[in-house]
């Protein structure tokens, strides 16, 4: 039996991650990568779903070598038949923080940093009260926190879980998926037409897919929804 939920984020405080860097602007884009979802719910690295991968426990919170680990952290998952979706914003709004560097001394001598590090900057960060929505699938029930934290902050933010009851595995054909969805995990399994891409690391996704293959539909839900079938993560070499 399949179970799958649909969540629900309500930040409560400033999110930030650099999507990308202009000049001196460091932007958030208003949408959640799978990966980081994964990690914020506490799938990797708990102890029911942790990986052998040395040191695992601690990498929550410390990072010993910033390299990302994400195929040995994330196969687990697979082999588990957990699969997160990417989030995208039902609602948010923007703020634009300015920061810098500063010495409080006041007689100090001038000289070259021998660093590269910038003095000042500015981000644009996702405001308190934004609301994010992805899904989750999974062939066991999921327990799920009530508060997680994302971000470069940790910013706290507040789960909302609905499951979608009596899910109906339908036969392939082409249509429309207007939320995110992360393309290394679907391309092999459906055939993706057409599709707008959102550019940021460490993979791009892609929304407003139209997409041929198997989907779930709810005949429960007052707006119709089809997921595809057989997401798994799925890395590039």
């Amino acid at each position: 039996m399949t179970h799958i939920y649909r969540c629900t984020l309500e930040l409560h405080d400033n999110l930030y991650y650099a999507t990308r860097e202009i000049g001196r602007l460091y932007e958030t884009e208003p949408v959640l990568h799978n990966y980081a979802l994964c990690y914020a719910l506490g799938l990797v690295d708990s102890d029911r779903y942790a990986t052998t991968v040395a040191n695992e426990q601690a990498y929550r919170y410390f990072c010993k070598e910033q390299v990302p680990l994400y195929e040995a952290h994330l196969t687990p998952l697979n082999q588990q038949g957990i699969y997160i979706t990417p989030a995208r914003a039902v609602r948010h709004a923007s703020v634009l923080s300015t920061w810098k560097y500063a010495d409080n001394r006041y007689h100090v001598e001038m000289q070259k940093t021998q660093k590269n590090i910038p003095s000042f900057g500015r981000a644009k960060e996702i405001a308190p009260e934004s609301l994010f929505e992805f899904f989750a699938i999974a062939r066991q029930p999921l327990t799920f926190p009530r508060w997680i934290r994302l971000g470069k902050w940790m910013s706290k933010a507040e789960l909302t879980v609905e499951e979608l009851l009596q899910p109906q595995r339908n036969s392939a054909s082409e249509f429309t998926f207007p939320y995110l969805l992360n393309p290394l995990d679907v391309m092999f399994s459906n055939r993706v037409l057409s599709y707008d891409t959102i550019n940021m690391p460490p993979v791009s996704l892609i929304r407003n897919v139209r997409i041929e293959g198997e989907y779930y539909s709810f005949p429960g839900l007052k707006e119709p929804l089809k997921l595809p079938i057989q997401m798994t993560y799925c890395f590039s070499n």
